[in-house]
């Protein structure tokens, strides 16, 4: 290896460890766990929205897109726009403030409606990406990929209860992420035609706990247990992912690419430690177990266009995942009768970006990006067979900066909601409000664009 690859590699090494570092710090601080939805409680949990903050700003478009300056996340074929002598560094982070409403029926089926909400704020992408030839890049990403967070509680005083034990209290809560690291390589073996594969890993740990107690002062004569109960999912696998991208149109004036990738699911290994604690009025029992778990990841598919010239660039983009087709047998039978049910997905997304010329050296303002963006589909989970429609409207801004290369600092926000007051289930002869979630989330994205002359050596006299 060269002088001046070494100071390359090694540059890119010390910018990754930095971000992953910084991002590993925010997980230990508590700030991992971005979710908080009861939905969270079946499954891998809340999908994160992929891709860096340009193109999360853009409707979470990205299968199409390919730049020399910014990172390409959600197509490895992307990675051959790298150009030599060069690399491509991002860095984002995002909050969150969301908002949980659900409509309680009573049983003349007036309702009142109960609301809570959360904010948060933890790192969402690194990304790495760099040529190890002409016309071939490597890149390397790490983003999170799922998260759990929600807690419930209610107390029990029915009558058949309170002959008993006067009441009991029932708390169910879970936490918990799952991160995905992308290792890919992009070749374009022809000219406008790319192709790439990409190695992801997936790590972490789901909790979900829960507690029912009973009242101190007993109605009966019988002695009854509490119960305290923890799962821990501890998740490690591998999993495969192929792309293409073709630019139908390409030359100085605008660029016309079609872009698709296939992501390899199944089954996802993770082993269960279970932990239970039996107490009543004389001892305490704990029973322990370890099991291989039975969780998946989805078959998906994504297939787009990304249309730009100088000022405009426009996207439009199909998402296919495949949950039901391979977790039918993961449906989760829940109390009163309610069945939780894993579904396929169907999400589109729409994207446009506004930059009135980006040479204007008197004009600051016509410089900056402006962008746009819409994503409707479904959520992954139906309730005894109502699923769960979700959407998001997107913006954004790109900040053009002169460091050493080319640098932009961009901002994206996020308004979003899924499910609806109106949509009830009857579980035993009970109306059940579905919880609607609406949210608003700010990301902030730092790229960096580093020419030849980050890897020179310097020389002094």
């Amino acid at each position: 290896m060269s002088r001046r690859a070494t100071y390359r590699f090694l540059s890119v090494v010390a910018l990754f460890v930095v971000a992953f570092g910084l991002s590993q710090a925010s997980a230990q601080g508590g700030a991992a766990v971005t979710a908080y939805s009861p939905y969270t409680m079946f499954g891998i949990g809340e999908l994160q929205t992929i891709g860096a903050t340009p193109m999360r700003a853009m409707g979470g478009t990205g299968v199409a897109w390919r730049s020399a300056q910014m990172p390409s996340m959600i197509n490895p074929a992307g990675y051959s726009a790298t150009l030599p002598k060069s690399f491509i560094f991002g860095f984002g982070a995002e909050g969150n403030f969301l908002q949980n409403a659900q409509r309680q029926y009573d049983s003349s089926g007036a309702y009142t409606t109960a609301k809570n909400g959360k904010n948060t704020i933890n790192f969402h992408e690194i990304a790495v990406q760099f040529p190890v030839a002409k016309r071939l890049g490597i890149g390397v990403s790490l983003m999170p990929y799922s998260s759990v967070g929600y807690k419930m509680s209610f107390l029990d005083q029915s009558d058949e209860i309170a002959g008993n034990v006067g009441a009991a209290s029932y708390t169910y809560s879970g936490d918990g992420d799952v991160t995905e690291v992308k290792l890919g390589i992009g070749w374009e073996p022809f000219k406008n035609f790319s192709i790439g594969v990409a190695a992801k890993y997936y790590w972490g740990k789901i909790n979900h706990n829960y507690t029912a107690a009973v009242d101190n002062n007993f109605v009966g004569e019988n002695s009854f247990y509490s119960v305290i109960g923890a799962d821990e999912y501890a998740i490690s696998d591998f999993k495969f992912q192929v792309g293409l991208q073709w630019n139908i149109i390409s030359n100085e004036k605008r660029m016309l690419t079609f872009g698709a990738t296939y992501d390899y699911g199944g089954h996802l290994r993770n082993k269960i430690t279970k932990s239970i604690v039996l107490n009543n009025t004389y001892s305490t029992q704990t029973f322990y177990e370890n099991k291989d778990g039975q969780m998946r990841l989805p078959h998906m598919a994504r297939a787009g266009f990304m249309y730009h010239d100088p000022k405009f660039a426009a996207a439009l983009e199909y998402e296919f995942q495949a949950w039901g087709s391979s977790n039918d047998h993961f449906s989760e039978a829940v109390n009163n009768g309610l069945k939780v049910q894993y579904v396929d997905t169907h999400t589109a997304k729409l994207g446009f970006s506004y930059t009135p010329n980006r040479f204007d050296a008197r004009n600051y303002l016509r410089r900056i990006s402006y962008r746009v963006g819409y994503r409707w589909g479904d959520y992954y989970q139906a309730y005894n067979g109502q699923r769960i429609q979700q959407m998001a409207v997107t913006a954004g801004f790109g900040f053009p900066l002169k460091f050493m290369g080319t640098s932009s600092i961009d901002v994206c926000f996020e308004y979003g909601l899924r499910g609806s007051h109106a949509s009830v289930i009857n579980s035993v002869g009970e109306r059940v409000g579905m919880i609607r979630q609406d949210y608003f989330k700010i990301g902030l994205g730092f790229s960096l664009f580093g020419e030849d002359y980050w890897f020179v050596r310097p020389k002094y006299d």
